[in-house]
């Protein structure tokens, strides 16, 4: 009996791209299924798209940036060649998450990855998750990657309000857990995980937020 060849790390890393780890870990566990619609709320040029275009997904997303969305429509041709690129143009789109209306787009699971640290102020980040939970459709499933001070409240320095400058001399925009709570009841969510931090080296902090929209 022969057992079929383990793939490549390169071949593994070619069918998956560039995805965040937490990502994948929801995708593994059966939580992001074949057949859902997935949003990504600050897409970036696509790193966490491959592996969803490449299988089919029926993907959307919008940036801000212009040349980040016009490599992800590069991307989305290549990894899917039944697309057309007025589709791809459709899909993929430069606007703004602050004030951003989703309805036209409910999807079954919305990424919103390394976006909402980025805010400016309390209004602006509340602006930027309203913008991102707006596509999401109910019973869907918000994955959500962003800096908080979650184990490291002594080592950041206020500049405004929640905009802080941490250890490695980076600006962000903080959530602590009070925070995260606060909004997950605000917005009619469930948290699927508990709020999940990675610690590297007391130098940042990032946290992993996964709820349902109830």
């Amino acid at each position: 009996m022969h057992s079929q060849p383990m793939p490549s790390s390169s071949d593994a890393l070619e069918r998956i791209g560039q995805i965040d780890i937490y990502l994948l870990d929801q995708l593994q566990r059966g939580r992001i299924r074949s057949g859902m619609r997935i949003f990504d709320a600050g897409a970036g040029s696509g790193r966490n798209l491959a592996y969803f275009l490449r299988e089919g997904y029926d993907v959307r997303a919008i940036d801000s940036d212009a040349e980040a969305i016009a490599s992800l429509r590069a991307l989305a041709l290549r990894l899917t060649p039944a697309l057309s690129s007025d589709a791809a143009d459709e899909r993929f789109r430069v606007a703004d998450l602050a004030g951003f209306d989703g309805a036209a787009v409910a999807s079954e699971a919305v990424i919103c990855n390394a976006v909402l640290h980025f805010a400016d102020s309390d209004e602006h980040f509340d602006a930027l998750l309203r913008g991102a939970w707006s596509a999401l459709a109910p019973g869907g499933l918000f994955f959500a990657r962003l800096a908080s001070n979650i184990g490291i409240e002594a080592r950041v320095r206020s500049i405004q309000g929640a905009r802080c400058e941490l250890p490695d001399g980076s600006q962000r925009y903080l959530v602590d857990e009070a925070r995260l709570l606060a909004a997950t009841a605000a917005l009619g969510g469930e948290l699927l995980d508990p709020l999940k931090t990675t610690n590297v080296q007391n130098q940042r902090c990032m946290t992993t937020w996964v709820m349902r929209r109830r």
